[in-house]
């Protein structure tokens, strides 16, 4: 048995499979890989990395969870490294590849209940770098309700040209330029060569940093751990203390739903609303709170959007990548003016230990001005993301606003309908569209798709060609959190669904209105429910068998987090007290 008294080896999961005579084979197997009979008898802490060679997002996550596991090793715990998959949306976009983007978000959450449960872990020490991967590591902590940390791989550096920096974003963007003739070949051989130079995720406050940003704002990370990029050694340091810091939380028994309330969601809601952060952050908070049984739906997420002033200087909509907000003070600098804003619910539990307020306490790093301004002087005086509702979105949608004038907001034009991602792209490249167009792409929903595609590739060339003010876009698919322009997503409900995106024609006048939250359609409640009689149904997909088909099967509305089973409400069976 173990030495240490400081954990009640009789209430963990672990004593399953490590405890009395009847578990000797098992502890064969523990001694087969040089586990010593003392840690086979401490608290077992799983080390969840999504590390692949996919893309750079992933590529420093196995070198980080060895700092990890020395840190649980210094708490007194037995450290397991196991992996699970990731897709990277980078990668993944403007093809196929990105059906599979929020399927793996869900796939990430199951395969680390999976390991969790097969082998009776008592902990979690997650790590993650790419967009979905942060979510759903994140939901697995709460899903499973152990004690747990969350640590962030790091974004990446910017590359330099021409003396200013240039992110994954520019590239895209350039695409656009390139189809439109006013870049060249080599320029754009250039640019992909110089924009990523090294580990990490997309720099610009896109999903993999706004999901970063609500790891320390919903208290699962420790303050200021997500902020460095990956490839600063001090990241190695945030590693050990969070190993360090899953023991205490053992030893104190605080899981992950003592953490994740719904007063934590609130300021994680916050925190991506005053940084301009990805409307993919409306998606995620309500499937982070489905697995703790919390009622925390789209309009909640943006009820809270619409009254949080944005501050944060980010790109897309602003200036500044994620390295600047690390070096400005990081997420807690922002956290501390939000608090001063009387913003913030300051008694949240945190991965600490401690409550919110206090850890704030010890902040001394005051707003720059440039990339954190301050709150009495923000930026715009509500959140860079906002919601919209109306009879072409019973069930919502959302938009980011950041770096938008308040007439950039408004929006009325006719629709230019297209059935697919792939339709709209070629348009677009042949510009087969007209200036003061609303583009509808539809049937991109999570099942009409299967799985809710972005539309980075279109809207980014659209920039490119110089157009992003000049047209809007709607779908009830998603966007990147690279994405700017008036580009509103999650319509809902979906085309699959029946939804009225489904019903509308060439030339219906839509408006969008980000100001009063409107998004609309010019037809009659009797135009819109003769056309629903005349649907003939969801567009048919080759997507049959397999992942998609279960994903299409089992997923629900993007209202809810478009999550796949019916959440924690539904529970009666408590792994950590099996």
């Amino acid at each position: 048995m173990s030495t240490n008294q400081r954990f009640d080896k009789s209430k963990l999961p672990s004593r399953h499979v490590t405890e009395g005579p009847a578990r000797a084979p098992h502890r064969s197997y523990f001694y087969a890989m040089g586990i010593s009979e003392e840690e086979i008898h401490q608290p077992w802490v799983g080390v969840a990395t999504c590390w692949n060679e996919a893309a750079p997002c992933n590529i420093a996550l196995n070198r980080q969870a060895q700092s990890v596991k020395m840190g649980v090793k210094k708490g007194g715990g037995t450290p397991r490294e196991f992996t699970t998959i990731t897709v990277t949306d980078g990668i993944a976009m403007g093809h196929e590849g990105m059906r599979s983007s929020l399927a793996s978000r869900d796939a990430i959450t199951d395969t680390v209940e999976l390991t969790m449960r097969g082998h009776c872990y008592d902990a979690l020490v997650g790590l993650a770098g790419c967009d979905k991967s942060l979510p759903g590591m994140m939901m697995a902590m709460v899903r499973l309700n152990v004690p747990s940390v969350f640590v962030y791989g790091g974004s990446i550096l910017p590359g330099k040209l021409n003396g200013k920096d240039v992110v994954v974003q520019d590239v895209f963007e350039a695409v656009g330029k390139h189809a439109a003739g006013t870049m060249s070949d080599a320029e754009l051989q250039i640019l992909e060569r110089v924009a990523c130079p090294s580990a990490g995720a997309c720099g610009g406050q896109y999903t993999a940093n706004t999901m970063a940003c609500v790891s320390e704002a919903i208290g699962l990370a420790l303050l200021n751990s997500s902020g460095a990029p990956a490839p600063y050694e001090s990241r190695d340091q945030y590693g050990d203390f969070s190993g360090q810091a899953v023991m205490k939380l053992i030893e104190k028994n605080i899981r992950a739903r003592d953490v994740v309330t719904r007063k934590a969601l609130e300021n994680a809601a916050r925190v991506v609303a005053c940084t301009g952060g990805s409307t993919n952050g409306g998606l995620h908070l309500p499937a982070i709170a489905h697995e703790a049984g919390i009622d925390f739906d789209l309009f909640d997420v943006c009820d809270i959007f619409r009254d949080t002033p944005y501050f944060v200087n980010l790109r897309p909509g602003g200036d500044y990548v994620a390295k600047d907000l690390f070096e400005a003070g990081g997420v807690p600098v922002v956290m501390k003016e939000l608090a001063r804003a009387g913003l913030l619910h300051l008694d949240c539990l945190t991965a600490s230990g401690e409550e919110l307020g206090e850890a704030l306490g010890r902040i001394t790093h005051e707003p720059d001005g440039k990339v954190i301004h301050f709150i009495d002087a923000p930026i715009s005086k509500t959140g860079g993301v906002v919601g919209l509702r109306g009879n072409l979105a019973p069930d919502g949608a959302i938009v980011k606003v950041a770096g938008m004038s308040e007439e950039e907001q408004v929006f009325t034009g006719p629709a230019n309908v297209f059935e697919c991602e792939e339709e709209a792209f070629e348009a677009v490249q042949k510009r087969g569209y007209k200036e003061g167009d609303v583009i509808v792409i539809r049937n991109e929903g999570p099942a009409g798709g299967p799985g809710m595609r972005e539309m980075l590739s279109t809207t980014a060339a659209l920039s490119g060609q110089g157009m992003g003010k000049k047209v809007a876009l709607i779908t009830d698919g998603r966007f990147s959190g690279a994405t700017r322009g008036f580009c509103v997503g999650h319509v809902g409900p979906e085309a699959a669904h029946g939804g009225p995106i489904a019903l509308l024609k060439n030339g219906d006048m839509i408006t969008l209105n980000a100001v009063t939250g409107e998004i609309s359609v010019d037809l009659t409640e009797e135009e819109l429910a003769k056309r629903k009689a005349e649907w003939a149904g969801p567009k048919t997909t080759d997507y049959n068998s397999g992942a998609l088909w279960k994903y299409a099967k089992l997923v629900g509305s993007a209202r809810y987090g478009a999550v796949t089973h019916p959440g924690a409400k539904a529970e009666t069976h408590v792994y950590m007290d099996q």
